[in-house]
């Protein structure tokens, strides 16, 4: 979280005030209806058709699947560089995650993803890590190509940009946002779902709401009911939303400043390779990457760079040390312990009996060295040019004594 003041306090003290916490009430109680409109001012601001508050990003990648009827006998496509949410939500719902390749950019690889697909694939889950964004043209092709569901998680990547000016989420069939304390905004925790296939929306809907056939603003959902989960955000959390959704903007623009001004100073200084962007304004601008030869010049990179004036108090590491970011990490998937019990774990599903997807703690060599040689350099939108100038110094001196 970048941003945040009295006017968050305001907004939040205004709905205690009220009496009217819950997500669902009438006007002429005093309800303010926050997260409704937060609904549709997210949904204007994404370029999309529907929005769904919901309580987290994983509970918002839940409802993506349940509005495209994702479950067991479907494979879905996630990279080896995510939170360990990408692998659970569709655990979640039947399906069996296949965990494929990054390439140079930290993205989901569209070599890996097109050896992926088998006869169960039904959704690819690019994911748009540190405000970075996958190839989404190369990925959209491929989709397209093999009849295909994209499903975004721009959990971290809240208001980026494509390069043809879509936002992060919105260019896939259905997309996911986190609004936790380490996003680009947030309240604490919550999440949005977005699409702009009426029938998913309707079914995201209503799996969120345990079942409940209210579409937000009260109005009636048109599909048969089914039983779902309790996903809901309330009106305390979404009226400090539409304040920090007033604050995005500002907010990615002065990332992408920072960004685009470091990379110009240090474009061509010896020793500094920078990773592939998809374009250099894409995504929010929240991290600039570097690339090393190994993981021994990359650390030492970062031990000269924080050890540099211009690098004190700058965050800097390397994506493999980020936890349960790596697949590796990932204890209960790698093995195939998908479920409370046995019972209801998917990996022991019928429907899943012809998966043949197999984890190890060695399968993914390729994700295992790029993670190991990169090094993310994290911005910060309220740097002064003489900041940022301070910055690039740190990593041009930096790389030449280390790259």
């Amino acid at each position: 979280m970048y941003r945040h003041g009295r006017e968050e306090i305001e907004a939040a003290t205004k709905v205690l005030r009220s009496g009217q916490w819950f997500r669902f009430g009438a006007p002429r109680t005093r309800h303010l209806r926050e997260a409704y409109k937060f609904e549709a001012e997210w949904a204007r601001a994404m370029g999309v058709k529907h929005a769904l508050f919901c309580c987290s990003g994983t509970a918002a990648l839940q409802c993506a699947y349940a509005g495209l009827e994702v479950g067991p006998g479907d494979e879905v496509i996630i990279p080896g560089f995510t939170w360990i949410a990408s692998a659970c939500a569709p655990l979640a719902m039947g399906a069996i995650p296949v965990i494929v390749d990054v390439d140079e950019s930290l993205m989901l690889d569209p070599d890996a993803v097109e050896r992926a697909i088998t006869p169960r694939t039904k959704v690819i889950n690019p994911v748009h890590m540190s405000g970075l964004m996958a190839d989404m043209d190369h990925i959209m092709k491929i989709a397209r190509k093999h009849k295909l569901l994209v499903v975004e998680d721009a959990c971290q990547c809240d208001g980026g940009y494509w390069k043809d000016g879509r936002r992060a989420g919105a260019i896939g069939q259905a997309g996911a946002y986190s609004f936790n304390w380490y996003k680009v905004i947030s309240c604490g925790d919550s999440g949005a779902y977005v699409t702009n296939d009426r029938l998913a929306f309707e079914r995201g809907v209503q799996f969120h709401n345990g079942g409940e056939g209210l579409l937000p603003g009260g109005r009636k959902l048109s599909i048969p009911p089914f039983a779902g989960v309790t996903m809901r955000g309330n009106e305390i959390l979404a009226a400090i939303m539409r304040v920090q959704l007033g604050r995005l903007p500002g907010i990615v623009r002065d990332l992408h400043r920072a960004r685009a001004r470091i990379l110009r100073l240090i474009e061509g200084a010896p020793g500094v390779t920078q990773i592939p962007y998809n374009g250099g304004d894409t995504g929010t601008g929240a991290h600039l990457g570097l690339r090393f030869a190994d993981e021994r010049q990359a650390r030492a990179f970062v031990a000269a760079f924080r050890a540099h004036a211009g690098g004190k108090g700058v965050s800097a590491w390397l994506p493999i040390d980020s936890g349960r970011h790596v697949c590796w990490n990932w204890e209960a998937v790698l093995a195939k312990r998908g479920a409370w019990c046995e019972s209801a774990n998917p990996y022991e599903h019928p429907a899943n009996a012809a998966s043949r997807v197999r984890y190890s703690k060695d399968m993914l060599p390729k994700t295992l060295a790029i993670l190991k040689q990169t090094v993310l350099i994290g911005m910060n939108p309220d740097w002064s040019a003489k900041r940022a100038d301070g910055v690039a110094k740190a990593v041009r001196d930096a790389a030449k004594a280390h790259g």
